[in-house]
């Protein structure tokens, strides 16, 4: 199970991970909304091509990715194929599905 400071590790690496040469016309805003005991609310912005991260909600979205913290965790290393993470619930997404299938390769 990750701790909150895992978490939100793992969200500041995303935004340092970004790849800009993908992003090519993207400016969104994406809300993660965590569940369960280390769960939270954090946000990733790409515009302009780069990204940052934080805590917190945010004003309206492109795109709101709902999981259980440990599943969320589990995806980011590699242990959990999102697509199959979504496919089996574990993953629920709301919004711009487009943007949700360039997350992978955007945040890598």
């Amino acid at each position: 199970m990750p701790s909150q400071q895992e978490l939100s590790e793992m969200f500041q690496q995303m935004a340092n991970n970004f790849d800009a040469s993908r992003a090519d016309g993207i400016d969104a805003t994406i809300q993660f909304d965590l569940s369960g005991e280390n769960g939270g609310l954090y946000w990733v912005k790409m515009a302009n091509g780069q990204a940052e991260s934080g805590e917190g909600r945010v004003e309206s979205p492109n795109m709101t990715l709902k999981a259980a913290a440990d599943d969320w965790a589990s995806v980011v290393k590699g242990d959990l194929n999102p697509m199959q993470a979504f496919m089996s619930g574990k993953l629920k997404i709301q919004g711009d599905m487009g943007l949700a299938m360039k997350l992978q390769s955007l945040l890598n």
